[in-house]
């Protein structure tokens, strides 16, 4: 009788049902049996060959709201943004969905100690979240919330059909839950903890030391162990799907050894704050099945047209992870799209933790980096900057101001603002005619042998150039976004250590044509390093690239990658933004070294900058 009520309420639902989708494309609502029929129909989870209409879709976890944003949160979300704009700059569409998990025992605990209802709660933190997002210059889509009603209405139509297919069951489950890491533990991976800072003693999560209670209850259980064999054949299929590969030895260990049915739903007495599951409203649906769905929600589900339902995105080609998630995206998450027969995710990358003095930042002792006081201080594109260049994918980085100062000064401040600077400033050479001469084929035959002495470092710079944008592709194919900025950084330090062989400054103003030839060769394949750079920098520094290329006199329509060739543009030269006049109005300026300040949070430990105004409120 409860599966007939759900079945009821699920299609009316279906008929009165307008999708809240805040994209470029919005979608039209369908009737009941369009949604049906797409959502009964079996899916391989293979995920099909991409559709030339299908977007590149990129997914951050959404963020739990029980706390503040810090720098962890910053870092997933330029890891998205960065491989949204690099398919852009490729000329893909494209979808990135970012937004916050707000249900659950943690928001119910964190809304109760506030003494605010849980949605104002929830209200409150979400919009720190997304204005990080947009001061972090995250390109989105789509934030989305789980208290959203669109996203309400897909999970009630998942678990709709999780029932229908015998997939669900009722039973008294009895386990250690942590309410910190909102999951059951079994026996295995429970073990006493004592407490580094109290000296107490607990059951605690032998995996994140989170304390564990003992609970009793009834509820529903997924047939996740039904999945077990999928599952490994999946894993043993795509050897690849987790990034880096060593993660996927802890998934298929889970799954091997650890594996059980899952409790995906607590008693109301227990947790009020939630999606009431349909067809019982004494249970709430748990909070990861409700907050991995959130992937479909934004990509239209369900309210699919047979045959079109990749124009949503779906399958996503890109879910970014913290380590601290990986079960949950990559055991329970495609056992849940296994047992609706849809197409699982193409790649999950999974990226390792920020400590801060090689400790794990925790709120309790006051060593959480504030990204707001970071963007703040130094300057969205200077943390960009220093996050992907220094962070973690295989293994935990160290966030220190120190580090991010040294770092700037060479590859930012003396590096590309150094030698734009050089090849843009100077009043012995106009840029625009060497750039037009380089490209005039009677003056280039007529030109004059460049000095035996120059010619190796002048082929030997002309090939960099050439491997570039090949090279800085190849790594961002493998998802190793570090190694594609350090490519493109390694490339300005070549350039200025070109300048500095080769002297044009010198060369310029001799008396041999010979010479002043060399000069026009050497500052033509600066000028051009500076642009290939620049159209590459663009999906890591949005901001410093775009002015780059600016000042180079770029045209706004030739800075796709397709442009990030040698020799492919020949109207530039023609600064369409001030060149500066010396380090102070440059495109990296010397930042304000106060070396004391490590973070910006409002813990114990908290030191305040010299001269500093407080973080965005």
């Amino acid at each position: 009788m409860a599966i007939e009520i759900a079945r009821a309420a699920c299609a009316r639902r279906l008929l009165r049902w307008q999708p809240a989708l805040t994209r470029l494309n919005s979608w039209t609502s369908h009737s009941r049996q369009s949604n049906l029929a797409v959502t009964s129909r079996r899916f391989s989870t293979e995920a099909p060959p991409a559709a030339a209409d299908k977007p590149y879709y990129v997914t951050t976890p959404i963020f739990y709201v029980n706390a503040a944003p810090h720098i962890g949160h910053m870092y997933s979300m330029v890891l998205a943004d960065v491989f949204k704009r690099w398919h852009v700059l490729r000329g893909n569409k494209t979808f990135l969905c970012t937004g916050t998990d707000e249900h659950g025992m943690k928001v119910q605990q964190a809304a109760a100690r506030a003494d605010v209802d849980p949605k104002q709660f929830c209200d409150e933190n979400a919009k720190k979240f997304e204005e990080l997002a947009q001061l972090s210059r995250v390109d989105y889509d789509r934030f989305i919330r789980t208290t959203d009603r669109d996203h309400v209405q897909a999970v009630e139509h998942f678990w709709f059909l999780l029932r229908e297919r015998g997939l669900v069951y009722e039973a008294k489950h009895e386990g250690w839950y942590s309410v910190s890491d909102e999951c059951f533990y079994p026996e295995s991976q429970v073990v006493k903890h004592q407490d580094p800072f109290t000296g107490a003693v607990y059951m605690a999560s032998a995996e994140t030391k989170n304390k564990v209670e003992w609970v009793e209850e009834k509820n529903y259980c997924f047939r996740m162990t039904e999945l077990k064999d999928r599952l490994l054949d999946f894993y043993e299929k795509n050897p690849g799907w987790i990034e880096p590969a060593y993660r996927m030895n802890e998934v298929v260990d889970w799954v091997k050894n650890h594996l059980e049915d899952l409790s995906i739903s607590r008693p109301v007495q227990r947790l009020t704050w939630g999606i009431r599951t349909p067809d019982d409203p004494t249970q709430t649906i748990y909070v990861w099945v409700d907050a991995l769905i959130n992937y479909l929600t934004a990509a239209g589900y369900p309210n699919w047209i047979p045959g079109e339902a990749h124009k949503g995105g779906w399958p996503a080609d890109l879910h970014i992870i913290g380590k601290d998630i990986l079960r949950f995206h990559c055991v329970y998450w495609p056992a849940l799209l296994m047992a609706l027969d849809l197409p699982l995710p193409r790649k999950v990358l999974v990226h390792s933790h920020w400590t801060l003095n090689r400790k794990k930042m925790s709120k309790s002792i006051g060593n959480v980096v504030n990204p707001l006081y970071a963007i703040n201080r130094w300057g969205v594109d200077t943390a960009r900057f220093y996050l992907l260049s220094e962070g973690g994918i295989s293994d935990d980085a160290d966030y220190s101001n120190d580090t991010l100062v040294v770092k700037y000064k060479k590859y930012l401040q003396s590096g590309f603002g150094n030698l734009l600077g050089r090849v843009t400033r100077s009043k012995a050479w106009n840029l625009s005619e060497i750039v037009k001469n380089n490209f005039d084929e009677t003056k280039m035959a007529s030109r004059p042998e460049i000095p035996e002495s120059l010619q190796p470092a002048i082929t030997s710079l002309e090939d960099a150039l050439v491997d570039l944008a090949p090279s800085v592709a190849q790594r961002m194919e493998d998802h190793n976004p570090v190694g594609a900025i350090r490519k493109i950084l390694e490339m300005g330090a070549s350039l200025n250590q070109f300048l500095t062989q080769t002297q044009p400054w010198s060369l310029v103003t001799s008396e041999s044509p010979a010479d002043r030839a060399a000069a026009e060769k050497v500052l033509f394949l600066a000028a051009e390093g500076l642009r290939i750079s620049g159209i590459l920098l663009q999906p890591f520094l949005p901001d410093k690239a775009w002015r780059l290329l600016d000042i180079l006199g770029v045209g706004h329509d030739a800075r796709t990658f397709s442009h990030a060739v040698l020799r492919c543009d020949s109207k530039y030269g023609v600064p369409m933004a001030p060149t500066g006049s010396g380090r102070a109005d440059g495109l990296f300026p010397p930042l304000i070294e106060d070396m004391d300040v490590n973070f910006g949070g409002s813990g114990k430990n908290k030191k305040t900058a010299k001269n500093q105004p407080p973080p965005p409120a």
